[in-house]
């Protein structure tokens, strides 16, 4: 089995492509060890002992190194070993049901949080995704989109820029009802 990596914007993330679909349309994020909980391969890596956090895109798995351990190039060959070695048991990724996080919307702006989504969904997630990371619609209440960033996204270095710049930016010009982009 061949395992791509490759750097996202964030320095402490790096991104790996098995080769085969690992979450699907459904993403999970493992932003600690008991949430690793649920799945053998993010309690595995979490088990390296230098992992802060773990993230499983629809083709990629996204780890995220703690600022105290060595640098990717020693660290690298250990995540690959258990990535390739979880694959290749056929084991599948999750032994539970992962819970979505519950959104709060005022019901009065159903249209508006629809088309909220569809643009996050169709124009925001793909780009974020090739940068190894996610972001969730959580709400919109009083002209303010609540997102949660996920995997590369989650502490990166340009995660201010890349919602405020780009997606607070996108949703104003479409939903002139949008005045605010606020990270959970």
């Amino acid at each position: 089995m061949r395992i791509d990596t490759e750097a996202t914007p964030n320095p402490a993330t790096l991104k790996f492509l098995p080769g085969v679909t690992v979450a699907g349309k459904q993403s999970v994020d493992f932003p600690d060890r008991q949430t690793a909980a649920i799945s053998t391969l993010a309690t595995h890596l979490f088990d390296l002992g230098s992992i802060d956090r773990v993230y499983f895109g629809a083709d990629f798995v996204s780890v995220t190194k703690s600022s105290a351990s060595p640098d990717w190039s020693e660290l690298k060959l250990d995540v690959l070993g258990v990535i390739m070695d979880h694959f290749a048991s056929g084991a599948p990724l999750m032994h539970a049901e992962a819970v979505e996080a519950e959104t709060f919307d005022d019901p009065q702006d159903a249209e508006i949080v629809e088309y909220i989504k569809e643009l996050i969904d169709e124009r925001v997630r793909p780009a974020v995704a090739r940068d190894g990371g996610d972001i969730i619609y959580r709400g919109f209440q009083n002209g303010v989109v609540f997102l949660h960033m996920q995997g590369s996204c989650a502490g990166c270095p340009s995660s201010r820029a890349t919602l405020k710049g780009g997606i607070e930016k996108l949703l104003r010009h479409y939903v002139p009802e949008v005045v605010e982009v606020r990270a959970l």
